[in-house]
């Protein structure tokens, strides 16, 4: 676990806490040009799973939960608002046009009148205007988490969702005396690519969809992740975490694995996902030959997608464990450097548009740095560093942090270096292999 400091409008303690080193929610956006139809937006994004969503205009309504008069099921979350958005009219923009508009969103809530508890939990890809009403160059989009919890005491309650958990130390128990909104991706109107790096995503979907129904405006079916009208059983969290749950004082723990989910499949083509993470080799020396291996980790769309190294003889597949989109695999070859290693991934089982993606992924050695430490009374720095490579260890050489040359290692797969270095020492040092491994470290003083 990495901890990572969230901002909140409260005047509470709030940390978020992710459950991995990184998390790659969404893959890509549209990048125009824009069209007056969807307001200006970016038409799509698409997450590390291969799904595309549309931002949802769509008037087409459930099939499972009745409309009412005035108040239709809608698929999508068109919220009218008076003077500003007519859901009853065509939408045209700017002149009758959502201000608050969704590629996705995912809704959920524990209530628990016994103990106190009343949750609400919001996660959405969201389209916007940075002055409040639609206008032509105020168009935003972002990632939000919103979690609003009555509690009854003061103490740490821990809310654990889709998309992460999240700590807070409350003061005092009352009404929202938990209000966390964190909102991702706003930057300069009609740049949309900043919501990539949000907490949203990839997107949940209900387990009892996709659903398709007719768009009365086009006459054209449209499919859908979910159904907002109802709270369902769903699937797609990064970690796992298909529910919402909060654990806090007195032994309370609650949770709810349903959700409202809404989202448009999208009728773009696109590419299956895939990012190379690693690709590493090591070798020592053996009975014979040298002893090799490769270990190659990428993420792309979970099964039923496949994942293969085509570079490998013969094509090696790779595993994906546990539906969150990480993939390994183990080769026994020795390789012949350099190399750049060919990674395919296809998801058109799943989705059948997809198309297959090949990228390459350089092999480098691994590098780890055993001794960064720093003498204030000698002026030396001194460096110790491993190379995987044990049977033809390559040059190893160590910078600064900010890339100033300290200099070369010397030795085997174990290789140091001690030289004097002025006149502060450097907060970090890097170690890089000419066979491509790297390591950083922050650098001990010692006296």
């Amino acid at each position: 676990m990495h901890p990572l400091l969230s901002k909140t409008a409260t005047v509470l303690v709030v940390t978020a806490l992710a459950q991995g080193v990184a998390q790659a929610a969404l893959f890509a956006v549209d990048k125009g040009p824009y069209l007056p139809t969807t307001g200006n937006f970016a038409s799509w994004y698409q997450d590390t799973h291969g799904r595309t969503l549309d931002l949802c205009l769509s008037k087409a309504v459930s099939s499972r939960v009745p409309s009412a008069p005035g108040a239709p099921t809608y698929m999508c979350n068109l919220l009218p608002n008076p003077g500003i958005f007519d859901d009853t009219q065509p939408v045209v923009f700017p002149g009758n046009f959502p201000d608050e508009a969704f590629w996705f969103s995912g809704d959920g809530s524990i209530v628990d009148a016994a103990r106190g508890i009343d949750l609400t939990y919001v996660s959405a890809l969201e389209a916007a205007f940075s002055g409040g009403d639609p206008l032509e160059g105020d168009q935003i989009s972002f990632a939000r988490i919103r979690i609003r919890v009555d509690v009854p005491t003061a103490g740490t309650y821990t809310i654990t969702h889709p998309y992460g958990v999240d700590i807070f130390d409350v003061p005092a128990g009352g009404k929202r005396a938990i209000n966390m909104t964190r909102d991702i991706g706003i930057g300069a109107p009609k740049t949309y690519d900043g919501a990539l790096k949000g907490d949203v995503g990839p997107f949940l979907r209900s387990l009892s969809g996709p659903y398709t129904e007719t768009n009365p405006v086009t006459g054209q079916a449209e499919q859908f992740v979910g159904d907002p009208n109802l709270s369902e059983a769903f699937t797609g969290s990064p970690f796992n975490t298909n529910y919402i749950r909060i654990e806090g004082p007195n032994g309370l723990d609650l949770r709810t694995t349903v959700m409202a989910i809404s989202g448009k499949l999208s009728t773009v083509v696109r590419p299956t996902p895939m990012i190379t993470e690693r690709s590493t080799y090591s070798r020592k020396a053996g009975t014979s030959a040298p002893v090799a291996q490769q270990d190659v980790f990428v993420m792309a769309p979970p099964l039923p997608a496949t994942v293969t190294l085509d570079s490998n003889n013969p094509a090696l597949s790779l595993t994906e464990a546990d539906s969150t989109g990480h993939w390994y695999a183990q080769s026994a070859t020795n390789p012949t450097l350099p190399s750049t290693l060919q990674v395919t991934a296809d998801n058109h089982l799943a989705i059948p548009s997809s198309t297959p993606t090949t990228l390459p992924s350089p092999l480098t050695d691994l590098v780890v740095i055993s001794r960064a430490e720093y003498s204030l009374s000698s002026g030396k720095i001194t460096v110790e560093a491993s190379t995987s490579d044990e049977t033809s260890p390559p040059v190893l050489t160590a910078t600064t942090g900010s890339g100033a040359l300290i200099g070369a290692l010397s030795g085997g797969a174990v290789q140091t270096l001690s030289t004097g270095i002025s006149p502060i020492p450097p907060a970090k040092v890097q170690v890089t292999s000419s066979n491509g491994g790297s390591d950083t470290e922050e650098v001990v003083i010692v006296q």
